[in-house]
């Protein structure tokens, strides 16, 4: 088993599951999270993958989202994002 900093990724590598829920680029995205206040980029945040996929804040490393791709459906956790700021056209 690998030790959990090599399956470490940015938050790019979430960016084909987040398309299917949002829009086409969905990690330029502006995120608050609710722990630190901090406001980043989407593509800022660490993500762990296992089971499903831990999206965590680069700054205080507090839970941001959670996602699980499921047959037939995905579930999306989003209690650590205080705010979401998406660009429209």
């Amino acid at each position: 088993m690998r030790p959990a900093e090599e399956r470490v990724l940015d938050g790019n590598a979430v960016a084909g599951v987040l398309a299917q829920i949002f829009v086409p680029d969905s990690t330029r995205t502006r995120v608050t999270c609710s722990a630190c206040t901090s406001v980043r980029d989407l593509a800022a945040a660490r993500l762990y993958q296992g089971a499903g996929q831990v999206l965590r804040c680069p700054t205080c490393e507090a839970v941001l989202m959670r996602i699980v791709v499921a047959p037939g459906r995905t579930y999306l956790e989003v209690t650590g994002v205080r705010c979401l700021e998406l660009a429209t056209a």
